[in-house]
């Protein structure tokens, strides 16, 4: 065992690379070699956990488009059921709502919905937004939805 590596050091004064590094008779892994295998599965991890991040971010949208699309849903139907009286009633009116979806005191949502009235039928409009558009004009909101980021933009027409 003294002799291989008085052979070694001997080699290394040498600069033979094969005879250093490369040891075809012994077994085991040398401390670089640990160190990439580390380093291998470190950024595997990372990528997993950065993956699983992203993952939960993208339900926690999904889930608050879902929402947004059940509350333009939601006024859609609550119109549909209205008599022809009430619906005309209305029309003339934008409905701008601030919905708090879980009593907790914050708005999470903000609804509008444009009425606009025609001869035979109406057309309705529900926009949706989060909560960072509580705030904003409601002119605005309805001139450039998309840039306030809608969650919902749904129309649909009534006949009576």
């Amino acid at each position: 065992m003294i002799q291989a590596w008085k052979e070694r050091i001997k080699k290394i004064g040498q600069l033979n690379f094969k005879a250093v590094f490369i040891r075809p008779k012994e077994k085991g892994m040398t401390l670089i070699e640990a160190l990439v295998g580390i380093a291998l599965v470190a950024i595997a991890v990372l990528g997993l956990a950065q993956l699983f991040t992203f993952g939960i971010l993208m339900n926690s949208r999904a889930d608050r488009i879902a929402n947004a699309t059940f509350l333009a849903q939601q006024k859609i139907e609550f119109l549909r059921n209205l008599t022809g009286t009430e619906l005309s009633s209305l029309s003339g009116n934008d409905l701008d709502e601030q919905i708090d979806v879980n009593s907790d005191g914050t708005y999470d949502y903000r609804r509008l919905t444009v009425l606009n009235p025609q001869v035979s039928y109406t057309e309705i409009r529900v926009l949706v937004f989060g909560p960072a558009q509580v705030d904003v004009d409601q002119g605005e909101l309805l001139a450039n939805p998309v840039q306030h980021r809608v969650m919902a933009d749904i129309r649909t027409i009534l006949a009576r």
